[in-house]
């Protein structure tokens, strides 16, 4: 990645750096690129929200809507988002605002009863371990953290997991009970599985009978381009091959209408549904379905979820396009960095020289540029090459995003030549 320089051109280099540093500085900003957040423009788009269900309270199949029970939300709702999520809506549970909350609550689940295909409960057993591809989702590492789960750091390609690694070890290692994945525009590089991934995931053979694949399709129908991608179904995958027990589908309408008001869902086999259904009857007597007949009257079918989503992507992609256009032209031919160019979800993955990551937010900090920690895309926070830093361009207006990447390459061009001056 580093350019050669020579000892002048390098002293240059990085003089103009420091000034630019110092310039930064003095303009004493206050930006914050931290979380995928949804921006208030886009927050607005649901505004309807608020005004429904009106004075409905009843769902297509006569549930009164106020009260108890359901636990498997409404049938409607299922119908909508089972397209979008590759689930049958038979399959599918509508649940509380939070995809995360059900992750946990899996874990939770299945370190106290027995799962589907299990012997033992997860917590009846000496060691539980995890796959998790790298650069990854910092939320799903700390719920690993937060149970004890050991942590198997998988890198990442092109086309998903290297599937040469994960395959070997789910196979030789009975510990091994589940793996993360983002499969569509993945946190943070924006990779989408190929469908020869989603298929070997879904046919591997794994030493632990009740290996899960926890599949957060986050970013289902978050597209920046004419050409949304499309990922293989996991859940029809493994049924397919056999192992119909092995997904857990996750998803949400978080960063589709309001993050703050949004409905979850977990899509899985009939064993599995059950399993979870079972589970949950001892900590809720139902979601909030008010709030699903909200979306369900305000999305109305898949294709009001797509027609929304082409507007959410209005907001969205003019600002991964001031992130592309200030890094190629700051950083550019420098030799100091590279960047993703997604075609959908809510993150730019930025690669400094190794070493320079932390500096280049300490950095940034310092200019009232709040970014990230280094480290935070890697299992207990710890990238041992010190060299990505995650970039969410979502929430900031586009003149205050605008100023904060020109300020993060100013950054990065002082900890590089820095470095390289040593």
């Amino acid at each position: 990645m580093i350019t050669e320089l020579s000892p002048d051109a390098l002293t240059g280099l990085l003089e103009r750096a420091r000034q630019d540093y110092q310039d930064l500085v003095g303009r004493g900003l206050s930006l914050d690129l931290t979380r995928g957040k949804p921006a208030p423009e886009q927050l607005d788009l649901s505004a309807d929200l608020l005004s429904l269900p009106g004075g409905r309270h009843t769902s297509a199949d006569g549930t009164d809507v106020r009260n108890y029970g359901g636990l498997q939300g409404l049938p409607e709702l299922r119908e909508i988002f089972a397209e979008v999520l590759q689930v049958p809506a038979g399959q599918l549970l509508a649940a509380g605002n939070s995809s995360l909350e059900l992750m946990h609550d899996c874990l939770v689940h299945a370190l106290l009863s027995v799962l589907p295909g299990a012997e033992s409960r997860w917590v009846d057993q000496e060691r539980i371990a995890f796959l998790c591809p790298i650069p990854g989702y910092d939320r799903h590492f700390a719920l690993c953290e937060r149970f004890g789960i050991d942590m198997i750091q998988v890198p990442m390609t092109a086309e998903g997991p290297d599937m040469e690694v994960v395959e070997r070890l789910v196979a030789e290692d009975p510990a091994i009970k589940g793996i993360w994945c983002v499969p569509k525009y993945s946190n943070p590089d924006g990779v989408c599985y190929s469908d020869a991934t989603v298929a070997r995931l879904a046919s591997m053979n794994t030493a632990a009978a009740d290996f899960r694949i926890f599949w957060d399709n986050a970013y289902a129908a978050h597209h920046l381009t004419d050409e949304p991608v499309e990922t293989a179904g996991l859940l029809a995958a493994c049924a397919e091959a056999g192992n119909p027990d092995r997904a857990f589908v996750f998803g949400s309408t978080s960063k589709i209408t309001a993050a703050g008001a949004g409905v979850a869902f977990f899509g899985s086999s009939p064993a599995n549904v059950q399993w979870l259904l079972g589970n949950n009857a001892k900590r809720s007597i139902g979601p909030d379905k008010v709030n699903q007949l909200r979306h369900v009257l305000f999305l109305r079918d898949a294709d009001g979820v797509r027609a929304h989503m082409e507007r959410q992507r209005a907001v969205l992609q003019p600002k991964f396009e001031t992130v592309a256009r200030i890094l190629d032209a700051e950083l550019g031919g420098t030799g100091l960095a590279t960047w993703t160019s997604p075609k959908g979800g809510y993150f730019v993955t930025l690669e400094v020289p190794d070493g320079c990551a932390k500096e280049v937010v300490r950095r940034a900090a310092e200019a009232g540029i709040v970014l990230t920690p280094a480290g935070a895309t890697h299992p207990y926070g710890d990238d041992p090459r010190d060299a990505v830093i995650r970039i969410a361009p979502s929430y900031p207006g586009l003149a205050e995003l605008e100023q904060a990447i020109e300020g993060l390459a100013v950054c990065v061009r002082l900890a590089g030549y820095e470095q390289q001056a040593r």
